[in-house]
């Protein structure tokens, strides 16, 4: 059944008001730590305390979310992300504030989202039906892509004048008006709920059916790689800005830029990504989307001209932004209603929630060792061996065969 329009909109508004303020921490978080201790290593350390809590939380959310009312659960974590970023501006002024409470209030912030994004895998295909998911989470990514472009530099704009700290509150703000919204949303966000099993056993058939199936399990563990790499660019961007661009991190507008490239890169690609589907195919679209991405990487770490880097940036963006959207919608299209978040999770736990934390300790490893720009290159390695894996293993290959041969039994049965 097709969602009232206020209620699609009313969840699309939570979404991106959470975004924007995880965005705010996202300028405000490393520039903060960075501050506090000058140091690449710390600076990766809360990029691996963010992305950490998918892979040790994100099998119970995924069988949580399929068992619980998925509204409620939403709810609850952005009221946990509140109360926890909260206690950064509070800390610092009492001068109290040091390096690892910010790793681990972003540890406990991520955690909840951790749970919040298991329920929200399943609630928006619920919400619109299985026949309008790639529209809707292209238009949710398009949407949420575009705050991208503006609170970043709007956030590295006001880093420089207010204390980092207190910008963490917009965010605990977010997150109250995100519970809020979801709350009033007008439709289903949970269907049918499985017999009560124990959660043990919810998890185990959430990975049987991931592994069991060659496309789901190839793009899982393909797409963990990918995802390393972008966790080093994360990791690694702001000594990196500083010490091979010459940006400063002590309010240089041009950190400004640099932060809202990756943006630029996604919201193309959010408007592309529907149509590229349709036409060449969830397998054929993850082959060529992901050479494009290592392309583009390779441009960001070979340069030290700071707008090359950016526009270099913004590309790999756009490409890595493709690999994600075709592969969440790929995978949600298979899935079977009862196991989306499960199943969604899970996948997302082994290629964001492994993939991430692996590639930002690797980085900041080497950055520290090395110098950032190593680390960065140490990344766009693992990208390098995501892009061998995927063409050398058949499984997407002969997904696309027999996604061509699918397209021209159409085409012959329904003749223009």
């Amino acid at each position: 059944m097709t969602p009232p329009p206020a209620a699609l909109e009313r969840y699309l508004a939570a979404r991106l008001l959470s975004v924007t303020g995880g965005l705010v921490s996202l300028v405000a978080l490393p520039v903060l730590v960075y501050r506090l201790t000058g140091s690449a290593g710390w600076t990766s350390a809360v990029a691996m305390a963010e992305a950490l809590p998918y892979l040790l939380f994100g099998l119970v959310a995924g069988a949580l979310a399929d068992r619980v009312d998925r509204r409620t659960l939403m709810v609850g974590a952005d009221l946990v992300v509140a109360v926890a970023l909260l206690t950064l501006p509070l800390a610092w002024w009492l001068d109290v504030l040091t390096a690892p409470h910010v790793v681990a209030v972003a540890f406990a912030a991520q955690t909840a989202f951790v749970f919040f994004d298991a329920a929200n895998f399943g609630a928006l295909p619920t919400l619109v039906g299985r026949d309008r998911i790639t529209d809707a989470y292209a238009k949710l990514f398009g949407r949420t892509t575009l705050a991208e472009l503006v609170v970043p530099p709007a956030a590295g704009l006001l880093v420089a004048v207010v204390a980092p700290a207190g910008l963490i509150a917009v965010n605990a703000v977010t997150a109250l008006g995100s519970a809020l919204l979801i709350r009033g949303v007008a439709g289903a966000l949970s269907g049918p709920r499985p017999a009560q099993a124990s959660l043990i056993r919810d998890i185990g058939g959430g990975l049987r059916f991931v592994w069991g199936h060659p496309v789901i399990r190839t793009l899982t563990l393909v797409g963990a790689l990918p995802s390393a790499a972008a966790g080093a660019y994360v990791a690694v961007l702001v000594p990196w800005a500083d010490q091979v661009l010459h940006v400063s991190a002590g309010g240089d507008l041009r950190l400004a830029v640099l932060f809202s490239c990756w943006g630029v890169g996604a919201l193309l690609s959010s408007r592309l990504v529907p149509t590229l589907t349709r036409r060449w195919g969830g397998a054929r679209l993850a082959l060529g989307a992901l050479p494009v991405s290592l392309a583009c990487a390779l441009l960001t770490v070979g340069t030290t001209q700071w707008v090359v880097a950016g526009l270099a940036a913004a590309a790999w963006g756009a490409a890595h932004s493709t690999v994600v959207i075709n592969a969440v919608t790929y995978r949600q299209r298979l899935c079977p209603e009862d196991m989306q978040s499960r199943v969604n999770t899970t996948a997302r736990m082994v290629s964001w929630g492994l993939g991430q934390p692996a590639g930002a300790a690797l980085a900041g490893t080497v950055a520290v060792a090395a110098g950032p720009r190593v680390g960065l290159a140490a990344g766009v390695g693992v990208l390098l061996v995501g892009v061998v894996l995927a063409w050398a293993t058949p499984t997407l290959r002969r997904a696309a065969r027999e996604q061509d041969h699918q397209t021209q039994d159409h085409l012959q049965r329904n003749p223009l």
